[in-house]
């Protein structure tokens, strides 16, 4: 019945609504630092089986193919692509791009992941008690916290992650902190809450917090920041491919209409 072919296609005009959505947080978000692209993902719904595929005539003879008519699709979620993005020279000596893999760690509220949060993006500042905070609309504070002399003159971060700082009336750089890295088994697990974080969840696995460079973990590249992976010729075109697909569903919808309408004059 052309019942079903509308209700299929409307299960596709949801399914790339929700495509519509994401490619448009992507292209949003073509300039926002540490910023990961996301796809998404469609599955199949259940099928009515009208025929068996295999079953025996009365010569012994086998269906050799079945008839199924789908229900339409489903979005089975979104993917995020954790390709590292390009690096941006910074504006400040405390901007740190990571290379490889990693996240840096912030602390956050208790309610949200357990009162830590993880991020890409280095650009980094300090607060009124001149410690390490994200320079985001919330501070957040990096862990393991990083405070620096009031009187320091100028700060350099190494690839290991080791701030340094020379202050007046000594010639060499002190040693006043060392930042942290923190790596998943599945990073495509973790939460989104906005603001540049995710935070754990039973998909990722726990944080494996460790020294950049050091086991797995990625290197500090100071004074820069890593720009977001949005291609946005790719996007461009995931967008138009949206809206074609958009426009046959919808014609799908229209036929079937029609296809009601000539049935239900049949009786005239």
């Amino acid at each position: 019945m052309a019942v079903l072919a509308m209700q299929s296609a409307s299960t596709g005009l949801k399914a790339l609504n929700t495509r519509l959505d994401v490619i448009a947080n992507n292209i949003a978000n073509v300039n926002t630092e540490g910023f990961k692209t996301s796809r998404v993902n469609f599955e199949d719904l259940l099928y009515i089986e009208r025929a068996q595929p295999g079953v025996e005539n009365n010569n012994g003879d086998q269906r050799p193919t079945g008839l199924y008519i789908g229900l339409g699709v489903n979005t089975s979620g979104t993917q995020q692509d954790f390709t590292q993005g390009a690096p941006i020279p910074g504006t400040s000596p405390l901007d740190m791009m990571i290379q490889g893999k990693g996240f840096f760690k912030v602390r956050v509220e208790d309610s949200l992941g357990g009162g830590f949060a993880y991020t890409r993006s280095g650009n980094f500042t300090t607060n009124a008690d001149n410690e390490l905070v994200l320079a985001n609309s919330n501070g957040r504070r990096l862990e393991p916290g990083i405070q620096l002399s009031d009187d320091a003159i100028s700060v350099m971060v190494d690839p290991s992650g080791q701030v340094w700082e020379n202050v007046p009336g000594n010639a060499e750089a002190q040693l006043v902190g060392q930042v942290e890295l923190s790596v998943f088994v599945n990073p495509t697990g973790l939460s989104q809450v906005g603001e540049n974080l995710w935070t754990e969840s039973a998909a990722s696995g726990p944080p494996i917090d460790g020294i950049p460079g050091e086991q797995n973990h990625g290197t500090i590249l100071g004074g820069f920041l890593e720009g977001s992976n949005v291609d946005p010729a790719r996007e461009l075109i995931e967008l138009i491919r949206t809206q074609r697909a958009f426009e046959m569903n919808s014609q799908s919808i229209r036929a079937a209409d029609e296809t009601l309408q000539s049935i239900a004059q049949l009786r005239r």
